[in-house]
């Protein structure tokens, strides 16, 4: 088992092993207490492990309640948001109880926010479903509700209180959401870590649960990286703005899409999409595009834009990360290796490559 620790306003730890999901009661009373526990999950994890979570939260001594909602980007809003709230009012829930969240980037992204809301904040424990909340969204305190004008412009930081990875639980995933998190591993390879890009080329994510040794260390490895990025920025004010690699593009994909393409799909898309621009302004090699590019098209993943540039360029006009006329893109300086670049936003369009 690996356990990493975050050091930031609240410090927590990440657990990560095959089969630790059967220890979770225990676990989540030991780092949270309280007497009740609301589980937040959706109609595609619910089924699968909302009974065993439940039995086992009850054995560690708790009252448990669900809500559960419809899967997909589109119920990370803020009708789902207030009924929360409302639930957990009308359940009596107080400052002392803790809030659960079980399933991936949606559940885990508006629990939280719930949970950080909730008599100004409550006990917030995570156990993220996916590849890309267990390696991404669930560490770090990034919390949000999409807004009909952009993607994830409503939020705040609230950092949980223990996060439970079991790499076990992807067994269950269907392929596409398996290449849609493994977009966010991709980033760290080319954001942080040239060794971790490399080894990635080894993997299939088919039979990626098979070789429990390494999916645990894969995992690992990313949820270490941003450790150590968000323990220098917790409030997103410089260094942590590299997790945002693909990310400028990515919302905007995501939004003209009415969110039907996945945001791992359209991360693929904007790493590339970025990258290809950066290597024709010789910030990076031309071979830090291609080697990117492989690696996408080995795993299967979209590379192609499916917007026209001026559509995207208009979307990004409405990126949360904008300041003024200015915005801050993260561009590829080599695979290992990115910086901040602030530019004006009529700049944005010289940064999508097609």
């Amino acid at each position: 088992m690996s356990v990493i620790t975050v050091k930031n306003s609240k410090t927590y730890n990440v657990h990560i092993e095959n089969g630790i999901f059967g220890k979770c009661g225990d676990m989540i009373k030991t780092a949270c207490g309280g007497e009740k526990v609301i589980i937040i999950s959706d109609d595609n994890v619910y089924p699968i492990y909302g009974a065993e979570l439940t039995l086992a939260l009850q054995n560690s001594g708790y009252t448990v309640c669900h809500f559960v909602i419809e899967n997909g980007e589109k119920s990370k809003n803020i009708t789902n948001f207030a009924k929360i709230l409302s639930f957990m009012a009308q359940n009596e829930f107080t400052r002392s109880d803790c809030l659960c969240t079980l399933g991936g980037g949606v559940v885990g992204d508006l629990g939280a926010l719930a949970a950080g809301m909730f008599n100004r904040g409550i006990k917030l424990a995570a156990i993220p479903t996916s590849l890309l909340a267990m390696v991404d969204s669930s560490v770090g305190g990034k919390t949000a509700i999409d807004l009909p004008e952009g993607k994830n412009l409503a939020g705040m930081f609230f950092q949980p209180d223990i996060v439970i990875c079991d790499p076990a639980m992807l067994k269950t995933l269907p392929y596409e959401f398996m290449k849609d998190g493994f977009a966010e591993v991709i980033k760290y390879g080319v954001i942080k870590s040239e060794g971790l890009f490399k080894k990635l080329f080894e993997v299939d994510l088919k039979t990626f649960t098979d070789d429990k040794e390494k999916a645990e260390d894969i995992i690992s490895e990313c949820v270490a990286i941003k450790r150590d990025v968000v323990g220098e920025d917790e409030f997103d004010n410089g260094l942590r703005q590299i997790l945002n690699f693909g990310h400028t593009i990515a919302h905007c994909i995501e939004l003209l899409s009415n969110y039907e393409i996945p945001h791992g799909t359209a991360v693929s898309m904007g790493m590339v999409s970025i990258t290809k621009a950066s290597a024709g302004k010789e910030i990076c090699p031309e071979s830090c595009y291609e080697d990117l590019l492989k690696l996408i098209e080995k795993h299967e993943m979209a590379s192609e834009l499916p917007f026209e540039k001026g559509k995207i360029f208009k979307a990004a006009l409405h990126d949360k990360k904008r300041k003024g006329n200015r915005m801050t893109v993260v561009v590829p300086v080599k695979i290992g290796e990115c910086e901040l670049k602030k530019i004006s936003v009529e700049e944005i369009i010289d940064y999508i490559g097609v």
